[in-house]
């Protein structure tokens, strides 16, 4: 019947343009020589998409209705699974990383308080000379924030030291200079940082300290 010439043609037309028999092609590939390229090769295709957008071509403007297209830009969908994963795999770095920090305050807490505990008659001996409550605070909140200082610094020099040496090891075998490397803004901002969370830990030792009795803090051995 009709019905079966029109499958037989309709199966012969698509068997053409796979071979390229037809003028009408089957589909195009669109090789863009970079990613702006790229992006400006998808933004007009999604212009085209659009009816409420006006495109041309050549200068013209095209009328009338104008047929979907259908694009597939594997090199998009290549890097959105890319930065799915690298983004998933900064999320747990950055949950295990909140985890080290609160036990590192905790940790880092226990010296200063560990500090009060042992120098009670020190801090007797500070009050009874005139010292304020303030200047014992101020005295262990000092010693912290040292403490926090160079720790920090050693371990940006400890950064620096092992970058260094991985840069040598890996440059040969992957032809690139500086895999490892940390700038200088984030070592400051890594530094601030540890001073910050040694200050939190010892404000209530420092607090502590500071509200000791002198008579009693005297009578302590």
């Amino acid at each position: 019947g009709s019905s079966g010439i029109e499958a037989i043609t309709k199966l012969k037309l698509i068997s053409a343009r796979a071979l390229g028999g037809v003028d009408l092609p089957n589909s195009i590939s669109i090789f863009p020589i970079s990613f702006e390229s790229k992006d400006r090769v998808t933004g007009y295709l999604d212009s085209w998409n659009d009816l409420d957008n006006d495109v041309y071509i050549n200068g013209e403007k095209v009328e009338g209705e104008r047929t979907s297209i259908t694009y597939n830009d594997t090199l998009e969908i290549i890097i959105n699974v890319i930065n799915t994963m690298i983004d998933v795999v900064s999320y747990a770095l950055i949950a295990f990383t909140s985890i080290s920090l609160v036990v590192s305050t905790v940790m880092i807490g226990i010296i200063p308080y560990v500090s009060v505990v042992e120098r009670i008659k020190e801090i007797g001996v500070i009050r009874s000379l005139g010292g304020r409550k303030r200047d014992v605070s101020n005295l262990f909140i000092a010693e912290t924030v040292i403490i926090g200082l160079l720790a920090g610094l050693i371990g940006i020099f400890f950064t620096y030291f092992v970058s260094v040496i991985v840069n040598i090891i890996l440059h040969p075998l992957i032809n690139y200079a500086s895999i490892a490397a940390l700038p200088a803004g984030q070592a400051i901002l890594l530094v601030l940082l540890s001073v910050g969370l040694t200050l939190v830990s010892g404000l209530i030792p420092a607090s502590s300290a500071a509200k000791k009795d002198p008579v009693v803090a005297l009578r302590t051995e």
